[in-house]
C-alpha cells in the first residue's frame, strides 16, 4: 500500500515539475511576433519597393506599381535625411522621384486618380527626368493599421510623412516600410487630387 502511494506521489512531483518546465520554456520565449502585411485601405494606394543607391547620402528605392493586365509602372525615389526645423522637434527634409525607362503611367496613374479623388487625368503633360519635393516627417517605426493610420505602439516599421509638390501647391502623404518592401501615397485632401496628380504624370 505505501509503495503504491509513493510511486503516485513521485508520479505527481513529476508531472509538476515537467508541467513547470514547460511553463518556463513557453515564457522564456516570450510573446509571439506577427509579421507586418499590407493590407489595401481606401484613399490609399500600394506598391512594392526595393533598395536602390541613393545620390549624395540620400536613400534610394526602385518603385513598382503592377495592374491586373501586368501593365507595370516604375520609378525611383530618393530621401536626403530629415533634419529639425525648431524647438517643437519637427524635421522636414529633401527628396525627389526619378522617371525609369520602359515604365507604363497608365496603371498607377489610374489607381490614383481614384484615390486622390482628382477629377480629370493629366493630359500633355511635360515629361521630366526628376521631380523633386519637400517632405515633413510625422513618425518612424510606426504600426500600420489595416484601416491605413498609423500608431507608435505597438511599433513597427513603418515611416509616415506628407510630401509637398509643386512649390507646396500640393500635398500627399507617403508611406513606406522598407522591411516588407511596402509604400503608399494616400490622400491628404481632395482638393490637391488633381495637381498632385498633375505632377505624377511628369515622371511616371
Amino acid at each position: 500500500m505505501r509503495s503504491a502511494r509513493l510511486v503516485a506521489s513521485l508520479l505527481g512531483v513529476a508531472l509538476a515539475i515537467s508541467i513547470s518546465f514547460i511553463a518556463c520554456e513557453r515564457h522564456s520565449a516570450g510573446p509571439e511576433t506577427q509579421a507586418e502585411v499590407y493590407s489595401p485601405a481606401e484613399g490609399a494606394v500600394g506598391f512594392d519597393i526595393l533598395p536602390a543607391g541613393g545620390s549624395e547620402g540620400a536613400r534610394g528605392w526602385l518603385a513598382t506599381y503592377a495592374d491586373e493586365q501586368g501593365r507595370t509602372t516604375k520609378f525611383r525615389i530618393e530621401l536626403a535625411p530629415a533634419r529639425g526645423t525648431g524647438d517643437q522637434g519637427v524635421s522636414s527634409g529633401q527628396g525627389r522621384f526619378l522617371a525609369e525607362t520602359e515604365s507604363d503611367p497608365i496603371p498607377l496613374l489610374d489607381s490614383l486618380q481614384k484615390a486622390l479623388q482628382a477629377k480629370r487625368m493629366p493630359r500633355n503633360v511635360q515629361k521630366a527626368d526628376v521631380l523633386p519635393f519637400t517632405y515633413l516627417l510625422l513618425g518612424e517605426n510606426q504600426s500600420r493599421l489595416p484601416t491605413g493610420g498609423f500608431r507608435q505602439n505597438p511599433g513597427g516599421n513603418w515611416t509616415a510623412m506628407k510630401i509637398f509638390l509643386a512649390n507646396d501647391q500640393a500635398e500627399v502623404y507617403f508611406n513606406f516600410n522598407p522591411v516588407i518592401h511596402k509604400a503608399e501615397f494616400s490622400i491628404k485632401d481632395p482638393s490637391y487630387g488633381d495637381a498632385v496628380l498633375g505632377e505624377f504624370a511628369k515622371v511616371f
